[in-house]
């Protein structure tokens, strides 16, 4: 009994020089078997002049696509028919100039952004480790390099004479270079402008009502380090809705999600995602979950099951993901999956959802909110009112401030004004004040630059 067509086995009737193609797609996959005088249902309709084929098709793939196939004429019921065998290549194979690759039981022609991650795979090569000509070490953006070494020194994953090196010598160490070029991995996490040579690198964020109808949006943009703050900030302020309590006079916010979760996906999104698709990040917010949609590619044979399971570490980018390693902002490769079940679970919180399909990786959280949010421990001490505190106004406005320094250095004062509700004048007056106590100082340009904390508890 012949064996149904599927990704390694196709059934033609007769011969045409176009199946060359089919031959091309199994040398460009996993390899495959090409039979010649069956139809579709396995049964041997026989092939006329048999014996001339197997001497032509030969011939005709060597010429054409400089490989070599077996061909082996064989017979059932009196009537012949060819079985031509194809081993899969380890370098790309193209036929009259184009590039086919077997996809399930189809034959696909490779174009665009398939078939440059298909050329870079068979190269050994990842999209992140292409270099970039023109982009130069001074070209990146020196608020970052220093985030960057204050993350390191941190994590404690560099040696600090490294971290003390110049933005040259970092990169270095960092493995972002490829000869005399800075690789693209360099562009997305280190330069302030990273869509200058990556489009699609940024990340849109709506809020949507049932039905779809989009309420609000933003465009988070700048680079990977920069994009993780700003979307950390704006998911937690903006998109989401926390409980608050009180317990004495420390108020306690409760968001529907862990945090932790939720950077760690913002993380495997932003390392994981296809830079070649032009089409940024997503994040979806609706009144009961969070979506994140990376037009990520899994590694081939790869299943939802196969993250969800113990797996070995196989990143899209891994130039990326090194970085973010030795910043301390991953822990370990591979883990990415785990460590936000994990997360969830350690916080009360369900397990998200994941779903992979043509548009990319799906993570979905389903918002909740665990019961010490909303049953107080101890009613004595736990209230849901704000109790006022002994402090002037300008104390409290100064303490906002600072809170929102710790969580986003790139924040602007205009922002500040929308999320403190009180007028410019004042928080221009506070950020002085702090400033010329020595409190804060301003890092780089007014638009760009960055806060740093000087002398803060």
């Amino acid at each position: 009994m012949m064996k149904a067509e599927s990704q390694n086995i196709e059934f033609k009737e007769s011969w045409r020089d176009e199946y060359l193609k089919w031959i091309c797609g199994f040398a460009n996959a996993q390899g495959g078997t090409l039979y010649i005088g069956l139809r579709d249902n396995g049964e041997v309709c026989g092939v006329q002049e048999a014996k001339k084929l197997m001497e032509d098709i030969p011939n005709k793939v060597r010429d054409m696509m400089g490989i070599l196939v077996e061909v082996n004429l064989k017979e059932k019921d009196e009537k012949q028919y060819l079985e031509i065998v194809t081993e899969a290549y380890p370098y790309p194979i193209s036929f009259r100039g184009k590039y086919y690759q077997r996809s399930g039981a189809t034959n696909q022609e490779l174009k665009g952004a398939v078939l440059d991650r298909f050329m870079l795979r068979k190269q050994g090569k990842t999209w992140d480790g292409v270099p970039v000509p023109y982009l130069k070490a001074e070209d990146l953006d020196n608020a970052t390099f220093d985030l960057f070494r204050k993350y390191a020194k941190r994590s404690g994953r560099m040696e600090e004479a490294d971290l003390m090196d110049d933005n040259h010598g970092l990169l270095e160490k960092l493995r972002l270079y490829e000869g005399n070029y800075l690789k693209r991995a360099a562009a997305l996490l280190f330069h302030p402008d990273p869509e200058q040579y990556v489009t699609g690198a940024f990340v849109k964020v709506g809020f949507f009502r049932e039905g779809m109808d989009l309420v609000y949006q933003d465009e988070v943009h700048g680079n990977l380090f920069q994009q993780i703050v700003k979307l950390m900030d704006l998911l937690c302020t903006k998109y989401m809705k926390a409980i608050i309590t009180y317990e004495g006079i420390q108020r306690i916010e409760t968001l529907p999600m862990p945090r932790e979760a939720l950077r760690e996906a913002l993380l495997n999104a932003c390392i994981n995602k296809d830079y070649a698709e032009p089409s940024p990040i997503q994040i979806r917010v609706y009144e009961n979950k969070l979506e994140i949609i990376n037009g990520g590619v899994l590694p081939e044979g790869w299943t939802v099951e196969t993250l969800l399971s113990s797996h070995r570490s196989m990143p899209y980018n891994p130039d990326i993901a090194n970085t973010f390693f030795r910043a301390g902002e991953i822990e370990a490769w591979g883990r990415g999956i785990e460590r936000i079940i994990t997360a969830c679970k350690n916080d009360g919180f369900s397990t998200p959802e994941f779903r992979y399909d043509a548009s990319g990786i799906w993570t979905t959280f389903k918002f909740e909110y665990p019961e010490r949010a909303t049953i107080p421990s101890d009613p004595k001490s736990t209230q849901k009112t704000t109790q006022k505190r002994p402090e002037t106004d300008q104390q409290k406005q100064e303490d906002a401030i600072l809170e929102l320094i710790k969580d986003n250095p790139y924040i602007q004062r205009k922002e500040m004004v929308n999320r403190l509700g009180i007028h410019e004048s004042s928080v221009k007056r506070r950020l002085a004040s702090l400033q010329e106590r020595g409190i804060i100082k301003h890092i780089g340009p007014n638009k760009g630059g960055y806060w740093k904390l000087i002398n803060v508890d």
